[in-house]
């Protein structure tokens, strides 16, 4: 079992940075990738950026140039450092970690979400 405790989210204006973190606890052998999904009111949870073990990162094209995400040496922390933020990035945001190795290999790898942290951009 994978417990993500996320810290970070919070309210600025328009212009201004937040960073969010999320770490990963419990018993487990790795994680592929850890990363952020999030979620406006009436909309489906988007990606946002994910960073596997060996650094591969993915985002999305409306934050490319804003944020960005980095993954500690023990790999269980990903940060996600967010510049410039806009109101249309004010939602729910969600840490994920994809594809979670037990130490038993014949325990199929597993997706956890964390409780999610909200972030308003609002001037």
């Amino acid at each position: 079992q994978v417990r993500l405790v996320e810290s970070g989210g919070g309210s600025v204006q328009p212009g201004e940075s937040l960073k969010l973190s999320c770490t990963a606890s419990g018993t487990f052998l790795s994680i592929y990738a850890l990363g952020w999904y999030r979620q406006r009111p009436g909309e489906e949870r988007d990606l946002v950026a994910t960073i596997t073990n060996a650094g591969t990162i993915k985002s999305s094209d409306s934050v490319k140039d804003r944020f960005t995400i980095s993954r500690s040496s023990d790999k269980n922390t990903v940060t996600l450092q967010m510049d410039n933020l806009k109101p249309e990035d004010t939602a729910v945001y969600y840490c994920y970690a994809d594809r979670t190795y037990s130490h038993d290999s014949h325990i199929p790898p597993a997706d956890y979400w964390g409780q999610g942290t909200q972030v308003t951009v609002s001037s």
